[in-house]
């Protein structure tokens, strides 16, 4: 089912035993959160191997090791996730959330975009008949092969019960008031979507935004180094001085590292179209070392400085 709003800015297999239909989706009945979770979890704590960070009371982020960010709303409902994990780390997350105070089965799943890391839990979801809420663009990478030309690796298409289920153009908003919307960029795909909890002030980017080192730039599935600087400022319109960001990895920002890293990649894109519109190739854009003053911070650039030019190729001379 899509739901198009009106105009406005414009894997996998699952781990044995993780679910058991749908009743194997219950992630902890209220009478699990019980007043010591509710005492354990606190601005910061560990819930078996994973991090668990309280927004709110009723909002976490959830860090496993090696995976990008998880959030969990927690409601009378039950859980919205935004970003379900890889598949093998779907165990450990179905315990996460089942320990936190106030979960529940999980009703609704945001996709952020395609990647392995955002949909380990999207085939248990859709075998119960959750609500997998992705961009339309998300859903057709979903359904097709998928195949990186700068390493080979390869990515098989989800079967159609996995699939998001509910697609979008430009806006959407739940019952419960949460907002959703495209980062029509094209940052680090061209499905990219963010979550807003208005009511919380909290921005949910997914990995159009990277707080832990250099990004992936997969331009073969649409996104390209000047998304992720068209992004950076996009997103800011959407934040204000007290919004707390939670990037696909990496701690949770406030509106001024957004902006720092605003600035950073706005140098960094016009560096590299520099480098193109004179002629050099991906190898010797590594060379002239277009992110120096930043590597201190973000770590070794050299792959993402390839990306990163490459994808200059990919969406300004696709026929090239």
């Amino acid at each position: 089912m899509r739901e198009q709003q009106g105009l406005t800015l414009t894997r996998r297999h699952l781990l044995k035993g993780v679910v058991g239909g749908a009743a194997g989706l219950v992630l902890g009945a209220s009478q699990r959160a019980s007043a010591a979770a509710a005492q354990a979890v606190s601005a910061s704590t560990v819930l078996g191997n994973s991090a668990v960070q309280r927004l709110t009371d009723d909002l976490f982020v959830l860090q496993l090791p090696g995976e990008a960010n998880v959030i969990a709303h927690t409601t009378a409902a039950g859980v919205v996730l935004i970003d379900g994990g890889t598949a093998k780390a779907s165990d450990a997350l179905m315990k996460t959330i089942g320990e936190l105070p106030g979960g529940g089965q999980v009703q609704t799943l945001f996709n952020t975009h395609w990647h392995p890391e955002q949909t380990g839990l999207n085939e248990a979801l859709g075998k119960a008949g959750r609500t997998i809420i992705a961009h339309e663009n998300t859903r057709l990478w979903l359904s097709t092969d998928i195949t990186w030309s700068w390493n080979g690796q390869q990515f098989k298409r989800l079967p159609k019960v996995a699939q998001p289920n509910k697609t979008f153009y430009t806006t959407g908003q739940l019952d419960s008031g949460i907002r959703y919307g495209y980062i029509p960029d094209a940052a680090h795909t061209d499905g990219d979507m963010y979550v807003y909890f208005p009511t919380q002030n909290v921005l949910v980017v997914g990995d159009a935004i990277s707080n832990q080192g250099w990004p992936v730039v997969d331009w073969q599935t649409g996104g390209w180094i000047g998304g992720i600087a068209g992004a950076t400022q996009r997103l800011q319109t959407l934040a204000n001085d007290q919004t707390r960001i939670v990037p696909g990895r990496g701690p949770v920002m406030s509106l001024a590292d957004l902006k720092v890293q605003a600035t950073m990649y706005a140098t960094i894109y016009d560096r590299l179209t520099t480098l193109l519109n004179k002629g050099r190739g991906p190898s010797e854009a590594v060379a002239a070392k277009p992110t120096k003053e930043f590597d201190a911070q973000m770590g070794n650039p050299d792959e993402f400085v390839r990306r990163s030019f490459e994808s200059l190729w990919a969406y300004l001379s696709p026929d090239a």
